[in-house]
């Protein structure tokens, strides 16, 4: 192979995807997936290699889906990079990337979606109208599409992967999703393809997300579960932070995503989970606790 040729397969409709896979799981191969928005980062690609050691086949998708933007949001500038991902991709051990167009997801207009209730009324759900419903149907799609034996998910969105485990259990799809831990820059930054647009002082304050995150979980292993206190907490820390303007700061139980009051009892799963914006640039990041 020539230096700087990308040699990880290609493959831009479903038809042919299909078609590279069969003999595979003919032969008993297991399929990893994970599916990306691209413009990877090393949270991707440590997805991927975890897919890699896994699975016989590893298998990534690339495709900024227009179903899960909403119409003042980013989807027009979103970041991409496809010969750079498909070069990360390759050193990561992808054996095929698939991706397609909108016309190749969508040839007509949808008619039919899918709508996860009750864990998408908050967070992300409750200020993004209709992202969770696109996510839901691409992802079934793509499910649908590869057919791997696990799929791979980051927490730093653990809505999301809360989302789709559900719709997973509740349609009877045959795969493992498989939570990842967030990966997070030396300064504790959650990796995002969104970091790119924030500037240099923005990017300096933005650790301010996880350092409140921190205090919130060393308050909660000290005995502070109060959901309230945790919440204050959190975004008392925040405001410290000039540039952040907070969306959301939440204390929640986990993955159910129901309201908490009061103390936090012994053997449930919390989430503390923010959503802030840093100019144009929205955040989101969580911690989830095991409380004891």
């Amino acid at each position: 192979m020539k230096q700087g040729e990308i040699k990880v397969e290609t493959i831009r409709t479903i038809r042919e995807l299909r078609r590279k896979l069969a003999p595979h799981r003919q032969s008993g191969r297991s399929i990893g997936f994970m599916p990306t928005l691209g413009y990877m980062h090393e949270g991707h690609l440590s997805l991927i290699r975890r897919a890699r050691k896994e699975n016989d086949i590893a298998v990534i998708s690339i495709f900024v889906n227009p179903l899960q933007f909403g119409p003042n949001e980013d989807f027009d500038r979103y970041p991409r990079d496809m010969e750079r991902d498909l070069r990360l991709a390759q050193e990561a051990g992808v054996d095929f990337a698939f991706v397609p167009d909108v016309r190749e997801m969508y040839p007509e207009p949808v008619k039919t979606t899918v709508k996860v209730s009750g864990i998408t009324d908050r967070l992300c759900g409750a200020s993004r109208p209709g992202h969770f419903e696109g996510v839901a149907t691409v992802v079934l799609k793509l499910l649908l599409i590869v057919g791997p034996d696990r799929a791979y998910f980051g927490m730093k969105d653990a809505q999301q992967v809360a989302v789709i485990e559900q719709m997973v259990k509740d349609l009877n799809v045959p795969v493992a999703i498989v939570p990842c831990p967030t990966l997070r820059e030396s300064d504790g930054l959650a990796m995002s393809s969104r970091n790119v647009y924030l500037s240099p002082e923005e990017r300096r304050q933005a650790v301010v997300l996880n350092q409140a995150l921190q205090e919130a979980a060393a308050a909660a292993a000290a005995g502070r579960t109060d959901a309230g206190y945790l919440r204050s907490l959190v975004a008392g820390r925040i405001a410290a932070a000039p540039l952040a303007d907070p969306e959301y700061v939440e204390v929640l139980s986990y993955p159910s995503l129901e309201p908490l009051e009061g103390r936090a009892q012994p053997g449930t799963r919390i989430i503390i989970a923010v959503a802030v914006r840093f100019g144009k640039t929205r955040l989101i990041d969580n911690t989830i606790l095991e409380i004891r």
